[in-house]
């Protein structure tokens, strides 16, 4: 073969080799867990999932490229507000070689670092705890395989949020909180309780679980309070529409932490967008998926609050008011 034929044929060789190699790269499948604590997971199923978390978490991904069926296989699974099931979701996971596993709430995220240390974690939202318990190192620098989004970091917003209650009503006396003991005798509970101290507000605890809700709402019935006041965690934004419609039954202005619960009949709500939270928690996914080290990004606190009212239920509720100071 002469010189010059031979660099030709190699040549072409080398450009009919290019885009099998190109198509490789480009269809390479990820493989990404998503995993909740109490969100029915026929709702977290599709392109737009009915959860809101979920379906920004989707959209976040689909606008970075990664699309179901295409590229991406995207393993959902919940707990659906079975506490021991946790440890049985993530170790599937893992078997399953995800390339990283966005989840919530810290005791999903404790058991995640408790089985793993090498699979990403990314963190939808969580709490300050991930930092106290040693999960993390910093919220600079966080070490190890978790990153992510902090949702509560500072209890004074929602001893803001009782106060924003308390001028909604003003002749408010006794107020249930509602939350688990351990979130109670966090520093947020802490907070709250000062805060109504200076409100001239009696707290009175209703304890629940973290999926049993009945003896708490049992005890917030039989306790004859002004207002229900929520604690802005994953169960109870899971738990959402159970929590409003009792609330609603009972004829209890409620106040919860995230918009969710007012759009689905709550009366009012203030704190960190959770749907903006899990949007972002997308991006940590691909800078993951294009070779990031979980360890060396940064921890993100929210940037975007909200305050939200029912006008339809605060006229409701004005209405009873007046309709028994008549009686």
């Amino acid at each position: 073969m002469r010189r010059r034929e031979f660099v030709t044929l190699l040549g072409s060789g080398l450009a009919a080799g290019l885009p099998n190699r190109a198509k490789a790269q480009s269809s390479k499948i990820y493989r990404v867990g998503l995993a909740f604590t109490t969100s029915p997971l026929s709702e977290m199923a599709g392109p737009d999932p009915m959860v809101p978390s979920a379906r920004a978490f989707v959209h976040g991904l689909r606008d970075l490229g990664y699309v179901e069926g295409q590229n991406l296989i995207l393993e959902r699974r919940s707990a659906e507000g079975h506490a021991e099931r946790y440890h049985d979701i993530i170790a599937e996971l893992v078997q399953l070689n995800v390339d990283v596993i966005a989840t919530v709430s810290t005791p999903m995220i404790r058991e995640a670092k408790a089985i793993t240390t090498t699979v990403p974690i990314v963190m939808g939202a969580s709490n300050m705890d991930v930092l106290n318990l040693g999960l993390v190192s910093s919220l600079a620098k966080p070490g190890g395989n978790i990153t992510g989004n902090i949702q509560l970091f500072d209890p004074e917003i929602d001893a803001k949020r009782l106060e924003l209650l308390k001028e909604m009503l003003p002749s408010a006396s006794r107020v249930a909180c509602l939350s688990r003991i351990e979130e109670w005798e966090s520093p947020w509970g802490q907070s709250v309780e000062v805060a109504a101290q200076k409100l001239g507000l009696t707290m009175v605890l209703a304890a629940h679980t973290t999926d049993n809700y009945e003896v708490a709402l049992a005890f917030v019935t039989a306790s004859r309070v002004d207002a229900l006041f929520v604690y802005p965690g994953a169960n109870q934004y899971g738990s959402r529409k159970m929590l409003v419609d009792f609330a609603s039954k009972n004829r209890l202005p409620d106040s919860h932490g995230f918009r969710e619960a007012v759009e689905v009949g709550g009366l009012m709500s203030y704190g960190a967008s959770i749907p903006a939270l899990w949007q972002r928690a997308a991006t940590y996914v691909d800078k993951i998926l294009k070779g990031a080290n979980p360890g060396e990004l940064p921890i993100m606190l929210p940037t975007k609050f909200e305050f939200l009212i029912n006008v339809g239920r605060q006229t409701h509720l004005a209405f009873q008011c007046l309709r028994h100071s008549l009686h």
